[in-house]
């Protein structure tokens, strides 16, 4: 019989595609960054649609289960405070009404991390966004975009549950942590600090059911327990420095540990996907191993099941633009300042390696601990295309190096890149310029007056 090759693509037939609305800003996205910069353009008069994928907001913070904010606060000459304000304020607030928020708890003895549940975080972000006046696109992915006869963006297509539609804006705001959307729209962009070097991503999940008096401070005493265990044989673990932590109630504990990579050992790639679904797998084989450790090596542990796995794998980092200014490790540690501050950052260099996390911290206590952000950063390249003329993307993709990207990718620094988009977007529709355009004095001005600290 004669051997046919099948074929290695089809052909999509034409078709027209419905508009589903026409609106001021388009925000694709609902994570920190999404959420603080749908708020944002909403209070300042735009009519704003935020497209998310799945039926809830939080991005990473609620469907890959952190439940642990990050960034919120700085070192500050040896005095920890929080530095991130404005929108996050607001949804801090809410969460507190809703008894979802744990005090600030210290790490590594230099800074603070908050707690929460997401159930708390789920409803608060709603509320927040509907307060705002922002419409919401539930279970709505971007499939690509359109470009109008000036090169601007034209439209983002959308595949939803209604089928294909699209949504047309005057300016767009690429909050998808992936850089989706910039990089359709032909944005330079990077992954990692070289191929496949990107930081690894984490399957989270909670365990319940911890007997928190006998478990006492065990986020202390599991790491050393884990390097015994592991020396003796018993146990193989996909890497060092394991983060369990007690939740609002003391019998749920929350759990980082895992770590995912590819067949080569690099970190699993969630541009791919295939790769993202052999590391959904990898990652929930992982946690039933844990699991077996912790029920009989660690006290308070021995009754403990898993409570829930996140809906999807962490993923720290892929796509970077490559904006008209990239943030770097250097920023970071030496507490840059910059003109067009539009926020600051005051978490440290977080280095997800290979079988390992690695820190770098600013100067403690000799530093102020934190570095401004630039409104540079949230800007693609300027080149002669005309698409990036209306995009911001706010952010992990927002412009950082790999370095760079360690630090500022945290829910602190990404409330602060979105919440400046928001506002940049509705001065750039009222002054009829593009992004690039903006006028940085009035958009500290509004920052401020809504209560961002621009350090």
């Amino acid at each position: 019989m004669e051997h046919i090759t099948p074929p290695t693509s089809v052909n999509e037939p034409v078709r027209t595609i419905p508009v589903f609305g026409e609106y001021d800003v388009v925000v694709m996205g609902g994570g920190p960054a999404g959420l603080a910069a749908a708020t944002s353009a909403a209070k300042n008069g735009a009519s704003v649609l935020l497209i998310e994928r799945y039926g809830f907001l939080g991005g990473m913070g609620t469907a890959a289960g952190v439940t642990n904010f990050c960034g919120l606060h700085a070192n500050i000459y040896g005095e920890i405070k929080q530095v991130v304000h404005g929108v996050a304020d607001d949804l801090l607030n809410r969460m507190t009404a809703l008894d979802g928020l744990n005090p600030p708890h210290l790490i590594f003895g230099k800074i603070h991390a908050q707690a929460y549940d997401m159930p708390a975080y789920k409803c608060a972000a709603d509320a927040m966004l509907l307060d705002a006046g922002v419409q919401i696109l539930f279970h709505a992915l971007g499939a690509g975009i359109t470009v109008a006869e000036d090169g601007r963006i034209e439209a983002l297509l959308l595949e939803t549950k209604s089928g294909r539609v699209a949504v047309r804006a005057g300016i767009f705001i690429d909050c998808s942590g992936d850089a989706d959307l910039a990089y359709w729209a032909g944005a330079a962009y990077e992954k990692g600090s070289g191929p496949g070097q990107m930081l690894y991503p984490t399957m989270m999940f909670r365990v319940g059911n911890v007997d928190a008096k006998e478990a006492g401070q065990a986020w202390l005493t599991i790491p050393k327990i884990m390097a015994e265990a592991e020396r003796s044989g018993a146990y193989r673990f996909p890497r060092q420095g394991a983060t369990v932590r007690p939740q609002q109630h003391p019998y749920e504990w929350r759990v980082n540990v895992t770590q995912l990579a590819s067949p080569d050992g690099l970190a699993t790639d969630g541009t791919d996907a295939r790769a993202l679904s052999a590391g959904e797998i990898e990652g929930r084989r992982q946690i039933v191993d844990y699991l077996r450790f912790l029920r009989n090596e660690v006290p308070g542990f021995q009754a403990t099941y898993v409570l829930d796995i996140a809906t999807q794998l962490g993923i720290r980092e892929t796509r970077r633009i490559v904006g008209e200014y990239m943030l770097t490790g250097e920023d970071v540690l030496n507490c840059a300042r910059f003109d067009d501050s539009i926020g600051v950052n005051g978490w440290p260099l977080e280095k997800h390696v290979a079988g390992n996390v690695v820190w770098e911290w600013p100067p403690i206590p000799q530093s102020c601990g934190y570095n401004q952000l630039p409104y540079r950063m949230i800007l693609p390249r300027r080149t002669e295309r005309a698409s990036a003329r209306n995009l911001l993307v706010a952010g992990r993709c927002a412009s950082m190096t790999h370095d760079g990207q360690s630090a500022a990718r945290v829910t602190g620094a990404c409330f602060v890149m979105g919440e400046a988009a928001g506002v940049a977007a509705v001065l750039a529709l009222r002054d009829r310029v593009s992004v690039y355009d903006v006028n940085i004095s009035a958009l500290q001005q509004i920052l401020t007056a809504q209560g961002v600290f621009l350090g």
